[in-house]
């Protein structure tokens, strides 16, 4: 399927744009976020595809030219001695000190089969070239050519982002590569697997793996900075008295001393609580009982605050 209409981008679209399109359905098609449905493993992986091929410039060019379709394969022509249809690039390992040449009715322009053959042959160390010589210089290796970089994504939850752990990641083909995701790691930054890329030729080095993480919500905290955020929901007796009660970190539950006569809104700070050096913040959060209270409410009645003051004081009531 044509990549562009997967990720549901146009053909121009530039790299932010297709990136964007990307993570929004990496997220909603992921299989973590889909147990059970092998429908969604299947869309993710296209998806994954199409973004590997597209974030790539060379290959996107190529597909864009029609010179590679969407899973990678070359379409191009075979010539009449049964070859693929060369055509020079940048990047091309038959690149020389030759003018451009394509293949046409009269062969191909300044070059007959013989030239051809051994030129293939000097450039992937297949044989000797003219007076028994290889290519590629000493040892007959060929020219050497460095593997294409791989472009991946992985989704991960949030604590993991913010602990830092070994994730696995398997790969359309079946392989598996062991990401490393450090602590503190932010939603959609790239990593580098040096090495991990296509396949280098003739003793050049391998292309790198970039791995696009995801990194989902967490429905209790939040992420400012280093710093962890979370509202803690606190009774009324726990504000006006004070208390000691259990908050759940990333590290795990601490006990935390709540201040007498503490308000909504109050912020608490557990120092080292948050990611590497940060702290986790605890935003209070007065929660009145869920039934009705009887001695509560008479005893409002009747209370005359000692220290009455209006906490609406200060704001502006425009137009009344």
């Amino acid at each position: 399927m044509d990549p562009y209409a997967l990720l549901g981008v146009a053909r121009d679209a530039d790299e932010k744009t297709i990136r964007s399109a990307y993570r929004a359905l990496a997220k909603k098609h992921h299989p973590d976020l889909n147990p059970g449905k092998p429908e969604a493993e299947a869309k993710f992986k296209d998806i994954a595809a199409a973004y590997a091929l597209l974030s790539d410039a060379e290959k996107r060019a190529r597909f864009d030219r029609g010179e590679i379709d969407a899973t990678g394969a070359e379409t191009g022509p075979r010539g009449p001695a049964g070859g693929g249809y060369y055509r020079q690039h940048a990047g091309d390992p038959f690149a020389g000190g030759h003018g451009r040449y394509s293949a046409g009715a009269e062969g191909f322009g300044g070059f007959d089969h013989d030239d051809l053959e051994s030129l293939l042959r000097r450039a992937f160390g297949q044989g000797a070239g003219p007076g028994g010589s290889t290519g590629g210089g000493p040892g007959g290796g060929g020219f050497p050519l460095r593997g294409t970089d791989a472009h991946y994504s992985l989704a991960v939850d949030f604590l993991t982002a913010a602990r830092g752990a070994t994730r696995r990641l398997t790969l359309p083909d079946g392989q598996v590569l062991d990401v490393t995701i450090p602590a503190g790691l932010k939603d959609g930054q790239t990593l580098r697997l040096a090495g991990k890329g296509g396949p280098g030729m003739n003793g050049a080095p391998n292309g790198d793996a970039f791995v696009e993480v995801t990194v989902s919500p967490h429905p209790l905290f939040r992420r400012e900075g280093d710093d962890i955020l979370i509202e803690l929901p606190v009774t009324l007796k726990e504000a006006v008295l004070g208390a000691k009660v259990r908050v759940p970190t990333i590290h795990g539950g601490v006990m935390l001393a709540i201040p007498p006569r503490s308000s909504s809104g109050t912020r608490l700070r557990l120092k080292g609580r948050g990611i590497r050096e940060g702290h986790q913040v605890v935003e209070l959060k007065v929660v009145l009982p869920a039934g009705e209270e009887p001695e509560l409410t008479a005893f409002l009645k009747g209370w005359t605050p000692r220290h009455d003051t209006d906490p609406r004081a200060g704001l502006e009531h425009e137009g009344t």
